[in-house]
């Protein structure tokens, strides 16, 4: 059974970020899901001065040892001024650290969604582009704009956006096989 590690790039507590990593998470087969909160790992903010006068923290090494511990990631990014949340790109930082391919080429399905009609597309594109420098190996991406018109508490109420998931979970499950 293969270990998935589901990330929402979110420290917010009602993170729909999380949510769709969730969501997606749960159509996976045979797999075990070790679901993380950012709150979890609250770090300080990464400077080279703390690190040298404090070494790296141990939430950040137990963070990377989730890692290396997991065959595969789901990592759903929340948008913040076109951009990581700084909760997120904080623990990137503090991980950058301890090892340069913070993503240890684990496959990864990378996603994001947002409120707006654009659904994270700017963080995604961002980490499509810097995550494989990091060891990404991204399998596939989705987006879900307008996260509140096209989610319930049941998933994707769109029937379009809910095939393109199917789609992308699908084929992030035969590249992890």
């Amino acid at each position: 059974m293969k270990k998935i590690l589901v990330i929402g790039g979110s420290n917010s507590t009602q993170s729909i970020n999380k949510k769709l990593a969730i969501y997606a998470a749960k159509k996976l087969r045979n797999v075990q899901l070790n679901i993380i909160d950012l709150n979890d790992f609250i770090l300080p903010i990464y400077g080279i001065d703390y690190e040298l006068a404090h070494g790296i923290p141990e939430k950040a090494k137990e963070f990377d040892g989730l890692i290396n511990e997991t065959e595969a990631l789901i990592i759903s990014l929340a948008e913040h001024n076109g951009s990581y949340t700084v909760a997120f790109k904080n623990i990137l930082d503090w991980l950058s650290r301890i090892d340069q391919k913070v993503w240890k080429n684990k496959p990864m399905l990378l996603m994001a969604t947002s409120l707006g009609k654009r659904g994270g597309a700017n963080v995604l594109e961002a980490a499509k582009n810097f995550f494989p420098h990091l060891g990404g190996n991204i399998i596939a991406d989705f987006s879900l704009p307008s996260f509140n018109a096209n989610f319930n508490e049941e998933g994707i109420s769109n029937d379009e956006y809910e095939k393109l998931l199917i789609d992308m979970v699908s084929a992030f499950e035969n590249g992890i096989q």
